[in-house]
């Protein structure tokens, strides 16, 4: 699968409009001047507001599945627009899908 190669300034939230903003220690690698992030970086997710029997169960966290496959940065395959992951709850439950809403478009990988 091959999609465009995700940023640190990238526009990304959860299913329930909670903003996920990738943390990343990357500082070499940079694309449209903002680092390449990848499957090893952290992507806490801020302003979810999903509930569960009314019990709050925010997602805080992003974990990435699909990622690319021929692409790494710093031997960490990067985060692809086309790739798939997990927003996951303080109890690592699965929450949803997050959407990748803007991020830049020169750079593709596979």
């Amino acid at each position: 699968m091959a999609g465009p190669v995700v940023t640190a300034q990238a526009s990304a939230t959860c299913p329930h409009g909670g903003q996920v903003q990738a943390v990343t220690s990357n500082t070499r690698v940079l694309l449209a001047g903002a680092p390449a992030v990848t499957v090893a970086d952290t992507y806490p997710v801020a302003g979810c507001v999903f509930m569960v029997v009314n019990k709050p169960q925010p997602c805080l966290s992003v974990r990435w599945l699909v990622v690319a496959t021929r692409v790494r940065v710093a031997g960490q395959p990067v985060v692809i627009q086309g790739g798939s992951g997990l927003c996951l709850s303080a109890e690592q439950a699965p929450q949803g899908p997050p959407t990748i809403v803007t991020t830049q478009l020169k750079v593709v990988a596979q």
